[in-house]
C-alpha cells in the first residue's frame, strides 16, 4: 500500500448517527459564519492564494512520516492556513480539502464528514490563528515559536475531539481512548509543528506581507502563486515514498479492537489515492495527487470568486 489515510480521518461506522448529526450541525453553523465573514473581507487577489494554499495542504497531507511504534502521521495544515489567510478563509480552505478527500478519494466517511471537518479544519484553524495573533507584534522568533506550539496544540485538540466523539458513540471507553489518541498524536503534532514553522519561515523570508493582519493584506503576485503551485506538484512527487504504517487513529483502532466497525464508502472513484486503471504504482499515486491538487485548487478558487461576486 503506497498511501495511508490522514491521522484523524474518521471512517463511517466509528461514530453513532446522533454524534455525526451533532457534528454536522456545529460544522454547518461555523461554516455559515465563515462564509459570511469571508464575504465581507475577501480581496480579489486573495482568491488565488487560497487556491494555492488548498493545493499545498492537499499535497502535504499525502506525505506520511513515520513516528514511534510503527505509526505514521502527516500535516493537517489548519493552523498554517489560518495564519496565512485568516481564520475564516482558512476554515473554508480546510473544508474544501477534506471534502475532496472524502468525495473523490474515499478518504474519510461521508456521514462523518462533518466531524472530520470540525476536528481537522475548524478547530485547528481557530487555535492556530488565535495563538499566533496573540504575538503578531512580537519578534520573528517569537511568532515562529508560538506558531509551532499552536500547530502542535491544534493536532492535540483534534485528537481530543475525536476521542470524545468515539466515547459518546459507544465505540471506545473514555479512560482508554483519550490516553491512546493523545499519546500517539503528541508525536504527530511535533511533525505538524516543524512543517508549519518551516513553511512560515519561508513565507516570512520571501513574502512577509502575506502574514499581515486580516485578509486584505494577503495579496500574492502571479510569480509567487506559480511558485506555490510548483511546490505543491513537487511535494506530490514524493508521495510514493510516504510511510505505509497505520496512521494515528487507525493504530489506536487496531490496538483497541474497533477497526472492523469502520465501513467503506458506497462507491469508489480514486480509492487510496491510486488510479484504478494503473493499480498501486508510484505513477498512479503521483497522478492521483496531481488530480487532487488541481480539483481542490479549482474548487476553492470557484468558491472564492462566487463569494466575491455576491459581496
Amino acid at each position: 500500500m503506497l498511501y495511508s489515510p490522514a491521522p484523524l480521518h474518521i471512517p463511517d461506522g466509528f461514530l453513532s448517527l446522533i454524534v455525526s448529526i451533532i457534528c454536522w450541525v456545529i460544522t454547518a453553523l461555523t461554516l455559515g459564519a465563515a462564509i459570511s465573514r469571508t464575504n465581507k473581507s475577501l480581496g480579489e487577489r486573495q482568491i488565488p492564494l487560497m487556491g494555492v494554499m488548498a493545493a499545498f495542504i492537499f499535497a502535504a497531507q499525502m506525505i506520511n512520516f513515520p513516528v514511534a511504534g510503527g505509526t505514521s502521521g502527516h500535516l493537517l495544515g489548519g493552523a498554517l492556513a489560518a495564519i496565512v489567510l485568516g481564520p475564516w478563509a482558512g476554515m473554508l480552505v480546510m473544508t474544501a480539502v477534506i471534502a475532496v478527500q472524502a468525495l473523490l478519494f474515499q478518504d474519510g466517511g461521508l456521514l462523518v464528514m462533518g466531524a472530520n471537518i470540525l476536528n481537522m479544519g475548524l478547530v485547528t484553524a481557530a487555535i492556530g490563528y488565535g495563538l499566533y495573533r496573540s504575538v503578531s507584534s512580537g519578534t520573528k522568533t517569537a511568532r515562529l515559536g508560538v506558531a509551532g506550539v499552536a500547530a502542535w496544540l491544534s493536532v492535540m485538540a483534534g485528537a481530543l475531539l475525536t476521542s470524545l466523539q468515539l466515547w459518546l458513540s459507544g465505540t471506545s471507553q473514555l479512560g482508554i481512548v483519550i490516553p491512546a489518541m493523545l499519546g500517539v498524536h503528541a508525536l504527530i503534532g511535533v511533525g505538524e509543528a516543524l512543517i508549519t514553522v518551516f513553511a512560515l519561515a519561508f513565507i516570512m523570508q520571501t513574502r512577509p506581507d502575506l502574514l499581515g493582519e486580516g485578509s486584505e493584506s494577503a495579496k500574492a503576485g502571479r510569480g509567487w502563486i506559480y511558485a506555490g503551485g510548483l511546490i505543491s506538484l513537487l511535494v506530490v512527487l514524493l508521495s510514493p515514498f510516504a510511510s505505509a504504517d497505520p496512521d494515528g487513529l487507525e493504530r489506536v483502532a487496531i490496538n483497541m479492537g474497533f477497526i472492523d466497525t469502520g465501513r467503506s464508502a458506497p462507491y469508489e472513484i480514486i480509492p487510496d489515492y491510486t488510479l484504478p486503471f494503473l493499480g498501486e504504482t508510484a505513477l498512479s499515486t503521483i497522478l492521483a495527487g496531481v488530480a487532487g491538487i488541481v480539483v481542490v485548487g479549482i474548487l476553492i478558487v470557484l468558491v472564492g470568486r462566487g463569494m466575491k461576486a455576491k459581496s
